[in-house]
Formats: structure tokens, sequence, C-alpha cells
């Protein structure tokens, strides 16, 4: 098996892994301590792990498919994923309330 063959590999195991744990969060409505302190709510852990788990499968994906316009389409949708998963749902830590 050649390197780029064991890092796709490794690349979709990381993205299955990622959504999965997104996906744990999303239906339990709980996450670990350290990730639950890091994003404003559980909900947007879950989906930011949810969607860059799923585009980092997805490009993994289209890397493995050589038909250009299929693999353009997938990637964008992708980097789209990421994005959303960026901008909307980023960690930000927990507003804390001020002491007076």
């Amino acid at each position: 098996m050649s390197t780029s063959s064991w890092t796709m590999l490794a690349g979709g195991v990381a993205g299955a892994v990622l959504a999965l744990y997104g996906l744990v969060i999303l239906v339990t409505g709980r996450a670990p301590e350290p990730t639950a302190r890091a994003f404003r709510s559980v909900r947007d852990a879950g989906f930011y792990h949810f969607l860059f788990g799923v585009a980092l499968g997805l490009v993994v994906i289209a890397t493995g498919i050589n038909q250009g316009v299929v693999t353009v389409t997938i990637t964008l949708l992708a980097i789209v994923m990421a994005g959303v998963a960026l901008v909307r749902f980023r960690p930000r830590g927990r507003q804390r309330p001020v002491n007076r």
C-alpha cells in the first residue's frame, strides 16, 4: 500500500470518527467537559464535529474518484460544509458572568 493510500485511509478514519463523535453529541445532548467548555452550546459542539468529519470524509472520497466534475463538486460541497462549521458552529467558549 502506497503512502497516499495510507494517508487517505487515515483521513477517512479520522473523518468517520469525528462525524460519529459529533453525532453522538447531537443525539445524547451531552459532551465531555473540555468539549462543552469550548463551545457556546452542546448543539454547536455536535454540529461542529459532525460537519468537519463529514467534510473530511467527502474530501477523501473525492480524492479517490477520478471523474473531474464529480470530484470538484464533492470537494466544493466539503468546503461549504467546513465553512459552515467554522462560521456558524466554531468554538467560542461560554460567556462567564462578570463579577462586579
